[in-house]
């Protein structure tokens, strides 16, 4: 991996407005993205993880400009996005795969004109597309005689996330970013696109953000994990130190909540109480104090910001671990 990040956003934010009543006048505001930052190596893996609503899906339509921040800066490869780089070119370096695997193919295009269609608005020939768009359909492991004529009906629903896939590597992209990509899967079917992704990540170098509820899942496809909540990040840091070691009382209970084979391991009290609180009035400080057993005066009081761990490139949303804080407790250890 590079030193340089190959991506990155700072001050990510993203508030969608609410509107009501008979003038459709502003009721509020879902702040479903505050001030997120992060960045992304060449060839590593950034996994997403956190409850609904957390702010994961919006992140990773800002990432592709699919919809535009209220504030923050995108950069890629050094240039800044709006400044140095279009949208149109971004998009030909970062592509996405959806969660859902029929809604993102046009029913009325074959598996061969879906994959071809984008290289062709851009200038390609349609003998080259057609071309690039059975090789695609080889590497994923689509046989172009049996499925180039397809139709999306007439597919799988892992077959037809292949396609997405194969979709999405039209452009040879640096960053692909799946959202719950194969989350509708069933195990047996996720399972062998899990290794397709890991395959092509590894023949073509590709860097991927990985977003999903599955914890397993994330932590066998991850190198850096990154916990959100309420449209803030908690922690992110290596996969190791957040599986083993979390830093944020909130990654701590969403780990607990994993399912175990151990008896010795079962979840006896429930790590969480209550639901997260309402995007449009997020609490005050810390946003998951409401939650928090070690919640203290200074963490509605005050919020903290992400802090540098001992762990390289690993940082925490929480003063239990700011000296200085005010916070009376100590370090949170599993």
């Amino acid at each position: 991996m590079s030193a340089a990040p190959l991506f990155s956003a700072t001050g990510l934010v993203k508030h969608f407005r609410l509107k009501g009543g008979l003038l459709g006048r502003s009721t509020g505001v879902v702040r479903a993205v505050d001030n997120v930052s992060f960045d992304l190596a060449e060839g590593e893996t950034l996994g997403i993880v956190g409850e609904s609503g957390c702010g994961k899906s919006t992140t990773a339509r800002l990432i592709v400009d699919l919809i535009t921040p209220d504030s923050g800066t995108i950069r890629l490869g050094g240039k800044t996005l709006g400044v140095d780089i279009t949208t149109r070119e971004l998009r030909r370096q970062i592509q996405m795969v959806f969660q859902d695997s029929y809604a993102s193919l046009n029913p009325r295009l074959t598996m061969e004109d879906a994959i071809a269609f984008g290289p062709k608005v851009n200038g390609m020939n349609a003998g080259e597309a057609v071309r690039l768009a059975h090789g695609l359909l080889e590497r994923v492991g689509l046989e172009p005689r049996r499925f180039a004529g397809r139709y999306p009906h007439e597919l799988s629903g892992g077959q037809r996330q292949r396609v997405n896939i194969a979709r999405a590597l039209a452009f040879l992209p640096k960053i692909v970013v799946l959202d719950e990509s194969v989350s509708a899967l069933d195990k047996s079917v996720e399972a062998q696109v899990l290794n397709l992704l890991a395959d092509l990540k590894a023949e073509l170098g590709l860097t991927y953000v990985f977003i999903s509820h599955d914890l397993n899942v994330v932590r066998h496809m991850s190198d850096r994990v990154m916990v959100m909540y309420l449209g803030q990040v908690a922690e992110v840091g290596p996969v190791d130190a957040i599986y083993s070691a979390p830093a944020h009382p909130y990654t701590a209970a969403l780990l607990s909540a994993m399912p175990s084979m151990d008896p010795d391991k079962r979840t006896k009290e429930a790590p969480l109480t209550g639901d997260p609180p309402n995007p449009i009035n997020p609490p005050s400080g810390c946003r998951f104090h409401t939650r928090c057993k070690h919640a203290d005066a200074v963490c509605s009081a005050k919020e903290p910001g992400l802090y540098a761990l001992a762990a390289a490139r690993h940082q925490a949303s929480c003063h239990l671990h700011i000296p200085g804080s005010g916070h009376p407790g100590k370090q949170v250890t599993t």
